[in-house]
Order: structure tokens, then C-alpha cells, then sequence
């Protein structure tokens, strides 16, 4: 390659990279801005998910984090993995466009609080260049055969494939890949139930400040001010050591959600005696008392019997 050709290749590649993050810094700043200004109205909606369209999942946290949901592909097993994660604002604008961000705040905002993108009041000052032309749509996007057509392709694409074998070996070994596939579906499912529930406590967690679940020699699990779970374990192969556990997708590969929820639970009816019911309120618990009652009558019925036959013989 000429000298002076690779020359100016270096120096375009040089000034792109300069400009990349220079915009990036100022995209940064003006995503801190919004949120510095928007500080206490995302505090008191105890944050808020800007996007759930399955893989893509965005929200907003009340301490001005936003938590992700990516999908990529594991070089290492061919697999598409999912991640979910927690990152800040100049990390955002890296993963998303900013305009996106702002257009899925809006978004988000309208339809929690059930206003149509139609409604004047959806838009600051009712400017109706805020409102979507439904006319500019492509042609042809409105015909109820081709959306039909659209909606059944994105459905068939989300099916998983059935494999297929010819003996007992190879179905085995297919059977083993789909077990292992489930099992991880599973877990994005788990994982995205404990980043719902985290986003939607938040605001009530930080009444209540951080508050301890489980405290074991091997596990502590925690629900902090933020409404986040945190966890500390010492994996049975872990050679004694500590292992720290801060993210929905970590927490699943020890914890099944049913059981941090009614941890949860019991942990707080413990501490705060009064929010649960009382026995005689629960219908449930007086009927579990009605039943034991009645097989202790049994019993003592039939013991009764029993020694009364003895004595008589």
C-alpha cells in the first residue's frame, strides 16, 4: 500500500475514533442531564421499564442505573446467551442510541400513564409534531394481510426447532442439548422475574432500608435500600471462599425465586409481626387446625379403644 494512502487511513481512522468519543461524552452528559432533572420523578415511580420486547429489555432504576438485557452469541458453545446486567448512563449511550432512550422514556411514561400518543395531553404543550403521522406509515403496512403475515413469521421465529434423530444414541444426545437449552431459559426467565420484582420494590425498599433475608454460615442474602438482591454464598466446589452474587443472572444460579420471595416474606412477617395475619384470620390456617384436631380426637380414640381391649383381656 502507498505510504501516504496508509497515512491518511491512519489519520481518518484516528479522527473518527476522536469524534466517536467525543460524542459519546456529550451524549453522556446530556443523558445525565435528563436524568439529574427527572431525579425525583423516577425516585417517586420507583423507576420504570422503558423497553420488554423479548429479547430487548430496558429499565430505569430509582438511583439513575439503568438495567439491561443483552442477547450474544458464546463463541465457545454456538449458543446464544442472555445477560443481564446494570449500567450507568455514559455506558447506556455506548449500547443504545440516545434519541431511542428518549423516545422509549416517552414512550413508557404515556402508557403507564395510559395516555395515548394521540391524547394532546401526551405531549408537552400539545404539539402535535410530537404525535406520529399514522399517514407516513410504508405502503401497504396498514393491509391487515401482510401485518397478519408479519405477526405469524415473528412468532415462527421464536419457536424453538425440534430436533430430529434416527437412533438412540443421537436422540440422547439431542435430548441432553434441549435439557441444557430449557435449563437456560429458565434461568433468563428467573432472572428477568427478579429484575420485575427489584424494579418494582424499589420505592418501598427505601423505606425500609437494607434489609437482611437469610444470615447462615454459607449464604447471606439481602434485599437493599435500592430494592436490588444481594447475596454472598460459598459454592459447594468453591474451596471454602466467598462468592459474591449482585445481578438477577448470577442470584438464579443458586437461588430459585420462589424461595427468595417467600424468604422474603417470612423474613419480614419476623421482623414486622404485624403485617401478617393471624391465624384465626387466615381461613386456610383454621382449617389446618380443624383437620389436626380432628386426627388427635382419632387418635386419641382409638387409643382409648385399644387400652380398654387390653384391660378386658
Amino acid at each position: 500500500m502507498d505510504t501516504s494512502r496508509a497515512n491518511l487511513l491512519r489519520e481518518l481512522a484516528l479522527d473518527a475514533d476522536l469524534e466517536r468519543g467525543d460524542s459519546l461524552r456529550v451524549a453522556a452528559e446530556q443523558m445525565i442531564r435528563f436524568l439529574d432533572a427527572n431525579r425525583d420523578r423516577i425516585v417517586a415511580l420507583g423507576g420504570l421499564t422503558l423497553i420488554d420486547e423479548e429479547p430487548d429489555f430496558l429499565s430505569v432504576l430509582p438511583d439513575l442505573t439503568f438495567q439491561t438485557q443483552s442477547r450474544f452469541l458464546d463463541a465457545d458453545t454456538g449458543d446464544w446467551r442472555t445477560e443481564i446486567e446494570v449500567v450507568d448512563a455514559p455506558e447506556l449511550v455506548e449500547l443504545y442510541n440516545p434519541a431511542e432512550i428518549y423516545a422509549a422514556f416517552a414512550d413508557a411514561a404515556r402508557a403507564a400513564g395510559s395516555l395515548g400518543d394521540g391524547d394532546a395531553a401526551s405531549s408537552p404543550a400539545g404539539d402535535d409534531d410530537l404525535v406520529p403521522d399514522l399517514e407516513a406509515a410504508p405502503a401497504g403496512a396498514s393491509e391487515s394481510g401482510e401485518l397478519y403475515a408479519e405477526a405469524a413469521d415473528e412468532w415462527a421465529a421464536g419457536q424453538p426447532v425440534v430436533p430430529d434423530a434416527d437412533d438412540e444414541d443421537t436422540a440422547a444426545r439431542r435430548l441432553y442439548d434441549l435439557a441444557l437449552e430449557y435449563q437456560e431459559r429458565s434461568q433468563d426467565s428467573e432472572a428477568r422475574l427478579l429484575a420485575a420484582f427489584e424494579a418494582a420494590a424499589s420505592k418501598l425498599a427505601s423505606l425500609i432500608g437494607d434489609f437482611v433475608i437469610v444470615d447462615d454460615d454459607d449464604e447471606r442474602l439481602t434485599l437493599d435500600a435500592h430494592g436490588t438482591f444481594r447475596a454472598e454464598v460459598v459454592p459447594e466446589d468453591g474451596d471454602g471462599e466467598w462468592r459474591s452474587l449482585s445481578t438477577p443472572t448470577e442470584l438464579v444460579e443458586f437461588y430459585d425465586p420462589t424461595d427468595v420471595f417467600g424468604d422474603l416474606a417470612d423474613a419480614l412477617a419476623e421482623a414486622y409481626p404485624g403485617i401478617a395475619p393471624e391465624d384465626g384470620d387466615d381461613p386456610d390456617a383454621a382449617e389446618d387446625a380443624a383437620e389436626d384436631s380432628a386426627e388427635d380426637a382419632a387418635e386419641d380414640a382409638a387409643d382409648g379403644a385399644a387400652d380398654a381391649a387390653d384391660d378386658k383381656g
